[in-house]
């Protein structure tokens, strides 16, 4: 009579270890072994998270990466009342990753960049990065767990260009995943749009790795690498095992979510006080004059714009600043103060300048005879310029002149 183990090697059961294949060779460049983290337990399997402390005498180029100053001009500019009162050790600086740079359903987050201010006694302020890897594709739900883990509490999700890329993308894998967002009600204080406002007009990029170097003063290693290449260097990875090259990536990755930390705080000092803040450029100075207009801090932009007209400017610049300030100073009913700039400008021949003066001479002072020849002298401007230039301004003119001419009229007659 046949006994159990015969029917089980019937069935193709193979009994006992002899019959196995031999266990497979453990990688001895797996990301275990050549970066200095641990797995961490989560409710869907086992995460790998690589920590480091920054302590808070850590300079990022020239700057500090503790925030010692007054996020109110911050969170008013970004629409988020509770970034002036937040706790900022509840805010969580957060860069990705991904298997792809376009987008879709079909990219993930590979590694997850998160860090925080980590007061670890009352005196010191240290930054914490901590960086979840994926393993392996099956590693996600693992991987967002442990995210999840990190991110509580968060008051406040900090990132560059992450409103556009970033979030999004977590969100849809958090979804994907039938799990709830973790950052869903968190404030978001998106770095990128901020960097624009206040540097557009100066630097060619906005980049973060540029304004590392033109702002923060900070020069990134040799073990940096393009994030182009970064999503075909985690394929490889999972095609081949060796997690060596990947020591670059979580090097990027550190990089990145620590400048955010170190530009963060660099700009809350940069609009806390512009007046004093050691500020190099005259058009930082514009730039966060216009950004205070913008806000109705009006007497703060007036003073900003003519510190910054006091410094080096391009030409173009100078003159758009001479235009601002004095459609400003004109707005606040500081009339005096329009009234120089509009001379000094129309001494440069700049036409709206003569147009203004036009205006005043005819509106406020009622004398119509200034009005008439300050606009006969920008009509003598225009018909000496460009043909765009002269039909842009030639009607208007020739409409103000014989409406101020008919005015003075009307009042000789009286």
């Amino acid at each position: 009579m046949p006994t159990l183990s015969d029917k089980l090697k019937s069935l193709g059961v193979k009994i006992g270890a002899h019959d196995l294949p031999p266990p497979r060779p453990r990688n001895v460049f797996a990301i275990e072994n050549v970066t200095d983290g641990r797995v961490v337990a989560t409710e869907f399997g086992d995460a790998f998270v690589v920590e480091k402390i920054f302590a808070d005498d850590y300079r990022h180029g020239n700057m500090a990466l503790p925030v010692n100053a007054s996020l109110a001009t911050i969170a008013d500019w970004a629409n988020e009342p509770s970034l002036a009162r937040g706790d900022l050790s509840r805010w969580v600086f957060l860069d990705t990753e991904t298997s792809g740079l376009m987008g879709g359903t079909g990219m993930y987050a590979f590694l997850i960049g998160l860090g925080r201010f980590d007061p670890s006694t009352s005196l010191r302020v240290n930054f914490r990065l901590t960086q979840i890897f994926m393993r392996d594709p099956g590693e996600e739900p693992a991987t967002l767990a442990a995210v999840a883990q990190f991110l509580q509490p968060c008051d406040a999700l900090v990132t560059f260009n992450g409103k556009s890329f970033d979030a999004p993308l977590l969100r849809n894998r958090y979804i994907l995943n039938r799990a709830a967002v973790p950052f869903a009600d968190a404030a978001h204080l998106d770095l990128l749009p901020l960097a624009r406002r206040l540097w557009r007009d100066r630097l060619e990029s906005r980049a973060l790795k540029s304004l590392e170097a033109h702002i923060l003063g900070m020069t990134r290693a040799e073990d940096e690498v393009p994030g182009f290449l970064i999503p075909q260097m985690y394929f490889d990875y999972l095609a081949n095992g060796d997690a060596r090259p990947l020591k670059r990536v979580l090097y990027h990755n550190a990089m990145d979510v620590v400048a955010m930390a170190a530009l963060l705080s660099h700009i809350a000092q940069l609009l806390d006080d512009p007046l004093t803040f050691a500020v190099e450029h005259g058009l930082d100075l514009i730039a966060i004059g216009k950004m205070f207009e913008d806000l109705g801090r009006t007497e703060d932009a007036a003073r900003l714009y003519a510190r910054g007209l006091e410094r080096d400017l391009p030409e173009e610049n100078f003159r758009a600043t001479m235009e601002r300030l004095a459609r400003l100073q004109k707005r606040r009913g500081q009339n005096d103060a329009a009234l120089e700039l509009w001379h000094a400008a129309a001494g440069t021949r700049q036409i709206y300048a003569f147009v203004e003066l036009a205006k005043y001479y005819e509106h406020r002072a009622r004398d119509y005879v200034q009005a008439a020849q300050w606009t006969r002298d920008a009509l003598a401007i225009v018909m000496q310029s460009s043909p765009s230039v002269r039909r842009e301004w030639r009607a208007q003119l020739e409409h103000r002149l014989k409406r101020v001419e008919k005015k003075q009229r009307m009042k000789d007659e009286r």
